[in-house]
């Protein structure tokens, strides 16, 4: 079975905003590119590409399960409602795929490992 992954944020207006999560699907298809060859961008609203258009990219290229992955840090109701909606919309324009939407990020060793850098970096620099 080919997987899909389909990294998806809130959506912006500014558009460096959008771009970043462009480049954290780039980075993610990069790294991990030999266990999880389909990888696309999504915004949930406000900006393109949609969730729909994401699953549709992730079909195209061969998906037949699609891993519907928020990029948020906790629940709330875009996790709990706003996201499962929009992928299960998108999976019925293609009948014979499935999807799962995952746990948000959360809480994680990686997290605070992440936290601990950003503070380092910006001592280093002078703050």
């Amino acid at each position: 079975m080919h997987l899909g992954i389909i990294l998806v944020d809130h959506g912006s207006r500014v558009a460096e905003s959008n771009e970043l999560l462009v480049r954290v699907a780039e980075a993610f298809g990069k790294r991990f590119g030999g266990r999880y060859p389909i990888v696309e961008p999504a915004h949930m609203e406000i900006a393109r590409p949609t969730i729909s258009e994401a699953y549709g990219r992730c079909v195209e290229r061969g998906a037949e399960m699609v891993m519907v992955v928020p990029y948020f840090l906790g629940p709330g109701k875009h996790w709990t409602e706003d996201i499962p909606r929009l992928a299960a919309e998108a999976a019925k324009q293609f009948p014979g795929t499935r999807y799962h939407v995952t746990p948000y990020l959360g809480i994680d060793d990686l997290m605070l490992d992440l936290l601990g850098k950003r503070i380092s970096e910006s001592l280093a620099e002078g703050a």
